[in-house]
């Protein structure tokens, strides 16, 4: 008896036109694509625009400033645009930036991660959700009112402290006090750092809830107690995100303009005490001056502002190459 092998055969897949393959390797294949790939584009270039217009603009201005100027820009401990010939420097406004940025950094980072670790691993649903509430506030509080509660609170209540610093660390004659009103590089310090506070805890609490939920599980099987999963899980996975919430926080700390020049009494020196007055920072010495200088005064704050700009910069592709280097840790790569 004869058998006849019936075999289903698939049907034949059509290859795709060179046209079609390289509108698919240019990613655009369809109208909207083409639109959207245009927008996004057009974005990202008009973006390198203006950010290159300002630098552009600023460095015309600054040139103008420094090339009038008679002392060093860089070094002079002096800002007077109104001698004949002028003569200002930015070494005092470099080192109250730095100084007093690196203080709120000092304070609200660990306290900030801590915050976030309570509300994420820690603290019950019906008490983290309130206290996450309240944190999103004191983000959208604006900058003068916290200018003015430091003014009128804080000051007033750093004489405590301030002597407790002088009485057991004065001898190192950095926490030395002479006495004087609060109103120094560390009272801006504090201020900044709870300015900084909401905008680290809230972008280093939405990461930690990004961990993978089988990183936790795997830590806790193999008899992890809650804080070594913290340790070994969490805090590796989401390393990279509160660097860059702290890269946020002290992008605000740096131009932080008019709390700053609420609290602080600014004088063109540098004290080796931080609880003495004196010191300033960029965005409080433009804003206090930029109402009366002259023409060639606006210039030489438009200098000190570029200056500022370039520290922003850097400071930002510092903490690019520091996220780069542990991308490992990356929800991308979980």
């Amino acid at each position: 008896m004869d058998t006849t092998q019936i075999t289903d055969t698939p049907p034949p897949i059509s290859q795709p036109s060179p046209a079609e393959q390289k509108r698919a390797a240019r990613g655009a294949t369809r109208p909207g694509d083409r639109i959207f790939l245009g927008l996004s584009r057009g974005s990202g270039i008009l973006l390198l625009v203006i950010m290159a217009a300002i630098a552009g603009f600023l460095t015309y201005r600054a040139s103008i400033a420094i090339s009038k100027d008679e002392a060093n820009f860089f070094t002079a401990f002096e800002w007077n645009t109104q001698l004949v010939p002028p003569k200002f420097g930015i070494a005092v406004l470099v080192f109250g930036t730095i100084v007093s940025s690196v203080i709120a950094m000092a304070i609200a980072v660990p306290i900030a991660v801590a915050i976030a670790l309570f509300l994420t691993h820690y603290a019950p649903r019906r008490l983290s959700g309130p206290i996450a509430y309240v944190i999103d506030l004191l983000a959208a509080v604006p900058s003068i009112v916290y200018g003015l509660w430091g003014a009128l609170i804080l000051v007033p209540h750093m004489n405590g402290l301030y002597g407790w610093l002088n009485d057991y660390l004065g001898w190192t004659g950095v926490f030395e006090w002479q006495g004087g009103a609060p109103r120094s590089m560390l009272t801006v310090g504090i201020l900044l750092a709870i300015m900084i506070l909401p905008i680290i805890t809230n972008v280093s609490r939405e990461v930690f809830r990004q961990v993978p939920q089988m990183h936790e599980e795997a830590a806790l099987a193999l008899g992890a107690t809650r804080w070594e999963v913290i340790r070994m899980a969490v805090i590796p996975f989401g390393r990279s995100g509160v660097i860059s919430a702290s890269m946020l926080g002290l992008g605000r700390a740096l131009g932080e303009t008019m709390a700053v020049a609420t609290v602080l009494s600014p004088t063109f020196d540098i004290q080796a005490s931080l609880l003495d007055p004196g010191g300033g920072t960029f965005a409080q010495n433009i804003a206090s001056k930029f109402g009366e200088a002259s023409e060639l005064g606006r210039d030489a704050l438009i200098a000190s502002g570029l200056v500022l700009f370039v520290i922003t910069l850097l400071v930002n592709g510092a903490a690019r190459m520091i996220i780069a280097r542990r991308k490992e840790y990356s929800g991308a790569n979980a």
